[in-house]
């Protein structure tokens, strides 16, 4: 890639990050757009998380990691700590590949 484009997209993403903090409190957004926004972002998460979990480039990833994923969640959800989330998550991941499990 030319110098010049990695420059032009470093500059644009610099003064996009520094948008949101100069203009944060100046800008106000309705409260129905607020709410839009925050729920796209969490559709978005969710999607990314989801994608990574169940793929593995093109192909399907197997049944050991969206099962270590689904562990991960269930401890997510009561609450643990993070780093108990993702030993539990790595753990299960492993154990049911050394069983076999793809």
């Amino acid at each position: 890639m030319p110098w010049l484009a990695v420059a032009a997209l470093a500059a644009g993403t610099y003064l996009f990050r520094v948008t949101g903090p100069v203009l944060g409190n100046r800008v106000r957004l309705a409260d129905g757009l607020q709410r839009s926004l925050t729920a796209a972002a969490t559709v978005l998460l969710v999607a990314l998380a989801a994608v990574a979990a169940l793929t593995e480039g093109t192909d399907w990833a197997g049944w050991a990691r969206p099962a270590g994923v689904l562990a991960g969640a269930a401890l997510a959800l009561r609450r643990a700590p993070f780093p108990v989330v993702v030993i539990a998550a790595a753990a299960t991941t492993a154990l049911l590949r050394l069983c076999g499990v793809p």
